[in-house]
């Protein structure tokens, strides 16, 4: 298995740090614009093996050429968001950014499987897919795991339990209009509602949909990564390993939920060819219009991209 991360800042260099102590590759390479930041990086990487014991050979390079023959690419590239910056802000800087590296990826690496960590997500997702020319199965977002994975915190903060015993879903665009499920989160297999009143899973819904600008605020000059980082490299295992994992994955709907011709996150099974199969959910009307909200937000979005 031979796996590219495209970016070598923080989400990029900790998903590839993640990936070689995991041994989800023989061969990892991490591809970056700027001079030595890659090879100091990867070489860095490459010198904790001894120590972590892991046996993923690890390359930081500035050429696409390294990366030929990739089995995944993970996208990562692209500026961060600062204080008082939305998501959309973003859009035109990265969708540039992820136009490029798409194109040089997919030259080296045509059977590839794209995953996009580059915000604003789901746009980002298109842009990867729309350059790439890839089935829908190969190019998937990460956003729901990393948004699932805020809401089983602030879940098991607020009662008290251990996260292991939290599950939650979180669908539709990664961003302001996510739709988190409280119906379907539980703890210990108890839906939320039969632990907590309206008042608190409110509460917990809206830190959920602020959970990255509540980092950016704290941070002031960065953003989330650890997360971030993880949630893709747990996307990347049950691709790797075949697992067919339910995850919630930003996918290109084609009638799915009564939506079409838009990235939105949904639960999908995930194994060694991607994306296996979209899981349609009972929603509640009101559910609904929340992920129909999110998924026109998105087009609106997409619409105005230059590609």
């Amino acid at each position: 298995m031979k796996i590219t991360v495209i970016g070598a800042g923080n989400v990029g260099a900790t998903a590839a740090q993640r990936i070689a102590e995991k041994e989800l590759a023989t061969e990892l390479i991490l591809v970056d614009v700027v001079d030595g930041l890659p090879q100091g990086k990867g070489l860095d990487m490459y010198e904790s093996a001894p120590v972590e014991d892991f046996d993923t050979k690890v390359i930081g390079t500035n050429s696409y050429d390294v990366t030929a023959g990739s089995d995944i690419i993970l996208i990562t590239a692209g500026i961060a968001r600062k204080p008082g910056m939305s998501r959309d802000d973003l859009q035109a800087t990265n969708a540039n950014i992820v136009k490029t590296v798409t194109e040089q990826a997919v030259a080296q690496s045509p059977q590839s499987i794209l995953i996009v960590v580059s915000n604003p997500l789901d746009v980002m997702t298109y842009v990867a897919m729309k350059v790439s020319g890839f089935e829908r199965h190969r190019v998937i977002g990460m956003a729901g795991v990393l948004d699932s994975a805020r809401f089983r915190s602030f879940i098991a903060m607020e009662m008290n339990v251990s996260v292991e015993d939290v599950s939650a879903f979180v669908l539709g665009g990664h961003g302001d209009s996510m739709v988190p499920l409280p119906r379907y989160s539980t703890v210990a297999g108890i839906p939320l509602p039969d632990l907590m009143d309206q008042a608190t899973i409110d509460r917990l819904v809206k830190r959920t949909r602020d959970g990255g600008i509540e980092i950016v605020n704290y941070l002031k000059t960065g953003s989330a990564y650890y997360a971030p980082s993880s949630s893709a490299v747990q996307m990347i295992e049950a691709i790797v390993k075949d697992k067919k994992r339910i995850l919630p994955c930003a996918a290109w709907l084609q009638g799915e939920y009564n939506l079409k011709d838009v990235y939105c996150g949904v639960p999908v099974k995930l194994g060694r060819k991607g994306m296996e199969e979209i899981i349609q959910i009972k929603l509640t009307p009101e559910e609904q219009a929340g992920l129909n909200k999110s998924a026109e937000d998105v087009k609106a979005s997409i619409a105005k991209l230059k590609l």
